[in-house]
């Protein structure tokens, strides 16, 4: 699902108003069986016209038949940092970046896009030594696409974000996501926090330090946000981003 708004510009010395860049509202998307299918697109509909961005004015829902057999990708373990401000947050996940081979050049590139008032439609694509963009298209981004998760890793999940007073869609979506990217060799770490002006929790995550969940990387009611991948220098990105877009993948709990 993905839903939007068009912005109106006033012309510079008239009344007349001109079409602007239209407003991402919301995106969301899953893996499901066919006698689901109803239900999820009452639900993703339903979120779409209650997000706190505002009420978009065009919502596509886009259904796609899977035949590839989709291939399965460990949850990562998550744990929570509460951080007290912005400044807080950042230099905790610089310091992670830094153990995990992000260089500092890197950092501020990545840094540029996720603080960017022009939210792009997909993650970038940051060379994790270099800091160069790697994504070949920049407005357009890397879209993460055909990810789920097992029905009883759903419930075990449920049960352990319960405990921990965070059992809601966005850690749930997020946690999937990110294991899905951490499963991908050639990733070596991924920031994100979303452009919602009432979430101001945002995460790091990385096969080697798991789900990082980082409170107050932003002020309250800020709409810049966006999500980041840091690959290897020398890896090859048409393979990286086939992966992370066309690969099937269901997310699991190990079997420990």
């Amino acid at each position: 699902m993905r839903a939007s708004k068009q912005a109106w510009n006033k012309i510079p010395g008239s009344s007349h108003l001109e079409k602007g860049n239209k407003i991402h509202i919301s995106g969301a998307e899953g893996i499901c069986e066919d006698a689901d299918i109803s239900k999820m697109g009452r639900i993703l509909i339903d979120r779409a016209l209650s997000h706190s961005r505002g009420t978009p004015d065009k919502i596509i829902v886009t259904i796609e038949k899977i035949s590839e057999r989709p291939v399965s990708a460990l949850l990562l373990p998550l744990r929570t940092f509460e951080c007290s401000s912005p400044e807080d947050a950042w230099s905790f996940i610089a310091t992670q970046l830094s153990r995990l081979g992000v260089s500092s050049r890197a950092l501020r590139s990545s840094l540029r896009v996720l603080k960017s008032n022009k939210t792009m439609r997909g993650a970038a694509l940051i060379s994790a030594l270099s800091g160069r963009r790697m994504e070949p298209d920049r407005m357009r981004g890397v879209r993460v696409s055909r990810l789920g998760i097992d029905t009883e890793s759903e419930k075990k999940l449920a049960r352990r974000l319960s405990r921990l007073h965070i059992n809601n869609l966005t850690v749930k979506e997020a946690l999937i996501l990110a294991s899905k990217v951490a499963s991908c060799n050639d990733i070596v770490a991924e920031v994100c926090f979303s452009d919602d002006p009432d979430y101001t929790t945002g995460y790091l995550a990385s096969r080697s330090s798991g789900y990082l969940r980082t409170t107050n990387v932003k002020h309250q009611g800020e709409m810049h946000g966006g999500r980041v991948f840091f690959v290897n220098e020398k890896s090859d990105t048409e393979k990286i981003i086939a992966w992370l877009e066309k690969k099937p993948v269901i997310a699991v709990f190990s079997n420990e």
